[in-house]
């Protein structure tokens, strides 16, 4: 059982890894004007939900009297799990 759990968190974390990279590639790459708009809409809305949830747990934190605290693993993979579900659904919105 220790051992499946292992797999399946090494997996998770695999695709997390190929998610960044993919953003990454995603931002650099150029393209069309349509494509460009695609990006960043995904990438605007991407920093508005990290900015917020940021906001919202320093906030947390200062009113229950923590330190304040951030994983980067963490932050990393919700921004790129974010940022993919929004250029999938703007990538439908407008074509392509």
């Amino acid at each position: 059982m220790d051992n499946m759990v292992m797999i399946l968190f090494l997996a998770f974390f695999l695709v997390l890894i190929l998610l960044d990279i993919a953003m990454l590639i995603s931002l650099i790459r150029p393209g069309d004007e349509r494509k460009q708009m695609v990006v960043w809409k995904a990438s605007t809305y991407t920093l508005f939900a990290t900015a917020g949830s940021m906001m919202i747990g320093i906030m947390e934190d200062i009113v229950r009297g923590k330190a304040i605290h951030m994983d980067p693993f963490v932050h990393l993979g919700t921004t790129a799990i974010i940022y993919f579900v929004l250029l999938v659904y703007y990538k439908r919105k407008y074509g392509g």
